[in-house]
């Protein structure tokens, strides 16, 4: 996958595990990545003083610390940055607080072809050259949606959200009061096929209703068994 008007993304593969690290870094270095790779968090930060990577493939499990509190410190020195974890254990607590500000998680054992898969769906959702410049903000009721800068307003106040959270949002926004289909979301947002058991979709539902609720009436919906949509203006 390329950036930048044609170079390569980089990707930096953090896991202690050597034989691990290798098949990612054979893997993606096949599909056209430039890969970095660390065992340890130590190891990670001191790659990311000295390069930019586009992307981070995370352990949870490390060495000298969390991949968790690590992600938090890559994406606070570079907020663009894409953001996926490995991880183990699919313990619905270690799940979504990795998604708390994360792009996606991926469970060991894994699929090489579907963390390759993976890591382009996150980069096309997160890197800012693929938004058109001159396309007018998207608007919903008190929402304002700016595609130059990916950033969101609600009745004047600033939204913080992740690359993932806007794009999400940026799809019900794009469908109105239309109810979005649980697979849908799975497949326009996340690039995933066959995974409706997938709780992804209500976890990032939740992020953005925690944050939108707070300055104005709810505005995403549930229809149960369905999907999602916004409430009627």
């Amino acid at each position: 996958m390329t950036v930048n008007g044609g170079s390569p993304a980089t990707v930096l593969v953090v896991e202690d595990e050597p034989s691990i690290a290798d098949v990612l870094a054979i893997a993606l270095r096949y599909h056209h990545f430039e890969v970095m790779t660390a065992g340890t968090v130590r190891q990670a930060l001191a790659l990311t003083e000295r390069t930019r990577p586009d992307a981070a493939l995370l352990d949870i499990m490390l060495p000298d610390g969390d991949g968790r509190s690590l992600g938090r410190e890559l994406r606070v020195r570079r907020p663009e940055l894409a953001l996926v974890f490995l991880t183990a254990r699919d313990a619905p607590a270690e799940v979504v607080g990795a998604l708390g500000f994360g792009d996606d998680y991926i469970t060991k054992p894994f699929n090489i072809d579907e963390v390759v898969a993976r890591l382009h769906a996150v980069l096309r959702r997160t890197r800012p050259q693929d938004v058109l410049p001159q396309r007018p903000p998207l608007t919903y009721g008190d929402l304002e949606l700016d595609e130059a800068t990916y950033t969101a307003h609600r009745a004047g106040t600033a939204v913080q959200l992740t690359p993932t959270e806007y794009a999400l949002l940026r799809f019900l926004v794009r469908n109105g009061g239309r109810i979005v289909p649980k697979e849908q979301l799975l497949r326009h947002v996340w690039q995933y096929e066959h995974t409706a058991e997938s709780t992804v979709v209500e976890t990032y539902i939740s992020y953005l209703r925690r944050k939108l609720d707070a300055l104005g009436p709810p505005l995403i919906m549930t229809r149960r068994g369905v999907g999602y949509g916004l409430a009627a203006i």
